[in-house]
């Protein structure tokens, strides 16, 4: 597995897919969850500048793995980098990949923003809550709403500190 640090022709349409597929086989997500996830991708791809941080797990069928680091994203205000984008295939499942993601998104966000990160996600999701809550992120608001196309409780971690 080599991981990158910046996208490759077709790693978006790729990360859209790991999502898609994913979310749609064990949340029944359909094409709005899709759809928002494509558009925010590329907003962020229209972007991109040398302080955002870009991973990218590839082996030999692509990409197998992605997390986004946004350090400017509009909506971050005092919660610092905003982190995003961030699954592994199931083919990668359980062999430390998102854990080294993670970590070097974590040593990103100390350099250059002051170690605070942020993310939104659902509850039920139990093997990435726990991922996050080993590197410090604690929850901070939980509600329901419909923001990936569907009802879900809705949760946004913090990472506040180094």
């Amino acid at each position: 597995m080599k991981i990158v640090t910046q996208f490759v022709p077709g790693s978006l349409g790729q990360i859209v897919t790991l999502h898609a597929e994913h979310y749609a086989k064990h949340w029944s997500f359909g094409t709005y969850f899709e759809a928002k996830v494509a558009s925010e991708l590329a907003e962020f791809a229209g972007r991109v500048t040398a302080k955002d941080l870009a991973l990218l797990a590839c082996d030999a069928q692509g990409v197998a793995a992605s997390l986004i680091l946004d350090l400017n994203d509009p909506t971050s205000g005092p919660r610092g980098a905003h982190l995003r984008r961030f699954i592994c295939a199931d083919r990668c499942r359980g062999k430390g990949i998102g854990r080294a993601l993670m970590a070097r998104a974590v040593l990103h966000a100390e350099q250059y923003a002051e170690g605070r990160m942020w993310l939104t996600t659902f509850a039920g999701l139990r093997p990435a809550r726990h991922l996050y809550e080993s590197f410090g992120f604690e929850l901070v608001h939980e509600q329901a709403g419909e923001a990936w196309g569907t009802q879900v409780s809705e949760q946004e971690f913090h990472k506040l500190t180094v």
